[in-house]
């Protein structure tokens, strides 16, 4: 069988726009790793009507949503993607082949944390990035922002909106410019120079022996698509000052025949705006088959000779 789409990436992205083309009466497969970037969190947040939503309920839903209109979800990785002839043919990890005349990636991104001992295993839960989708949670708390990159500063002062107590650990962020530091300084926070060497359950450990005390940290990871087994579609890997992402056009249109949506084409998309963008670029991948089953009638139709 040879799908008129297949989706590799189940989250957000994926699901929606594999929603959109089922309602359209597309043949649609979902290939999904089933390793959700945001599994650690407790809840999902700034997604209206579904506030605090566990990740894995909300992707349960989608499934769901997905199959009531007909279409499939496989919990599968992806070896190999590449043309066909007119087609795609995307290759299993276990070498299964499966033929679409489209492709939707929505893969999603991979968090490149700093390399400090002890991140890692709380990230996610009490090691955060964004002030927006976990900062509620961390409230009134005593919060130390790691400077990991350029915009630790600015983190520093986001998070300041949320508690009166926050210390700036520069590790490998540069230091305050004069003005920076003044504000810093008016605001209260506290600024930590140093090499932080490991992360504790009480707080940041400098190289020097200081613990820093705090409930939670914050980093700046570096965001990069996820791109494992779609070289050989020919996609543009495009550098962004917060990582690197698939580069498409307005409509979504990565490499010919290819979309790409959510977090592996905008790094800075939410779960509502990936949401969003998987179903913009399913409708734009639907506009392109719809032109192409018009040609193919025609030639079908067309007299012999």
């Amino acid at each position: 069988m040879t799908f008129d789409v297949i989706v590799i990436g189940g989250g957000a992205a994926g699901l929606s726009g594999a929603v959109a083309l089922a309602r359209a009466r597309r043949s649609v497969l979902v290939l999904d790793g089933g390793d959700p970037r945001n599994a650690p969190a407790e809840g999902v947040h700034n997604l209206l009507g579904r506030e605090g939503i566990a990740p894995a309920e909300l992707l349960a839903r989608g499934r769901d949503e997905l199959r009531s209109y007909g279409g499939e979800v496989r919990t599968a990785r992806v070896a190999d993607a590449a043309r066909d002839g007119d087609d795609f043919r995307v290759t299993l990890e276990d070498g299964e082949a499966l033929t679409a005349r489209r492709l939707l990636a929505a893969t999603g991104l991979r968090d490149e944390l700093p390399a400090l001992p002890g991140l890692r295993e709380r990230w996610g839960r009490d090691v955060l990035h964004c002030p927006y989708c976990h900062g509620w949670e961390v409230r009134d708390e005593s919060i130390a922002v790691l400077g990991s990159g350029g915009h630790a500063i600015l983190q520093a002062q986001l998070f300041r909106q949320l508690t009166d107590d926050v210390t700036l650990v520069l590790h490998a962020a540069p230091e305050p410019t004069a003005d920076e530091a003044a504000e810093l300084e008016a605001r209260g926070v506290r600024v930590v120079r140093g090499e932080a060497v490991a992360l504790e359950a009480e707080g940041v450990r400098m190289r020097d022996g200081e613990l820093v005390a705090c409930d939670a940290v914050t980093v700046q990871p570096r965001f990069v698509a996820r791109t494992d087994g779609l070289e050989g579609l020919g996609l543009r890997l495009a550098e962004h000052p917060m990582g690197r992402h698939i580069e498409t056009d307005p409509t979504g249109l990565a490499a010919p025949g290819v979309w790409a949506a959510g977090n592996c084409a905008d790094l800075q998309a939410v779960v509502g705006g990936a949401a969003d963008g998987g179903v913009r670029a399913a409708g734009m991948l639907n506009f392109d088959l719809v032109r192409e089953d018009g040609r193919l009638a025609v030639a079908a139709t067309a007299p012999a000779g």
